[in-house]
C-alpha cells in the first residue's frame, strides 16, 4: 500500500516550484497571476481529499490532472481572446546571443498560447513534464487516441505559427535567419517517433 504520511504541507513546499512551472505553461498568455490562481485553485481542490490522493498512488500526476482540467474549466469560463497574427515585433533578435535565445522560449511561450487548452495540455505533459503517451491520456482522464490527435493537430499549428513568422525574420535579417529550436525542430522530431 502506498505510503500516506506525506503531509499535504511538505508535498507543497517540495513540489510547488515544478508544479507552478507547469501551470505557467498551461496558461494561455504565460501570465504569472493568471498561473498562481490557478495552482492555488488546484492545491484547494486536492487538499480537501489529500488523503484519499495519497493512498491512490502518486499524488503528484493526480495534481497534474487537476491542474489540466482547472486550466480548461478556466478556458471555458473566460471569454475566447481572439487569436491576432504575429508581427514583426513578435519575431524577436536575430543576433545568436542570449538574448536570441530569451526571443526564442518568448516565441514558443506565445505560439503554446495560440493552442487550444486540451493540445496545450497534452504538448506540455508530452514534451515538458517527459510523460509517455499512455502517461499522458491517464493525467488527462482520456484515451491514448485522443492524445495523439491532440500532440499531432498542436504539433502542426505550432509548425504552421513557426512558418508563418519566418517571412518576417527573413525581412528584418536577411543575412541571420534563425529558427526558434523549441518550437520548430524539438517537438517536431520528438513527435515523429511518438506515434509512427
Amino acid at each position: 500500500m502506498p505510503d500516506v504520511s506525506v503531509p499535504f504541507e511538505d508535498f507543497v513546499q517540495a513540489r510547488s516550484a515544478a508544479l507552478f512551472r507547469f501551470a505557467l505553461l498551461l496558461t494561455a498568455h504565460q501570465d504569472r497571476s493568471e498561473a498562481e490562481d490557478l495552482l492555488q485553485e488546484a492545491l484547494e481542490r486536492v487538499y480537501r481529499n489529500w488523503a484519499r490522493i495519497c493512498r491512490s498512488g502518486d499524488p503528484e500526476r493526480y495534481v497534474r490532472r487537476v491542474l489540466a482540467n482547472a486550466s480548461t474549466d478556466r478556458w471555458r469560463r473566460l471569454r475566447r481572446r481572439p487569436e491576432r497574427p504575429l508581427t514583426d515585433d513578435d519575431a524577436g533578435p536575430s543576433a545568436g546571443d542570449h538574448a536570441s535565445n530569451v526571443a526564442d522560449r518568448d516565441f514558443l511561450l506565445r505560439a503554446l498560447g495560440g493552442l487550444a487548452p486540451r493540445q496545450r495540455a497534452v504538448l506540455v505533459l508530452r514534451y515538458f513534464c517527459d510523460l509517455s503517451e499512455a502517461e499522458t491520456a491517464d493525467v488527462l482522464g482520456c484515451g491514448i487516441g485522443t492524445v495523439k490527435s491532440q500532440a499531432s493537430r498542436g504539433l502542426a499549428r505550432l509548425r504552421d505559427i513557426s512558418e508563418t513568422a519566418a517571412p518576417a525574420a527573413d525581412m528584418a535579417a536577411p543575412a541571420a535567419k534563425t529558427t526558434p529550436p523549441a518550437a520548430e525542430t524539438e517537438p517536431r522530431e520528438a513527435g515523429r517517433g511518438a506515434w509512427q
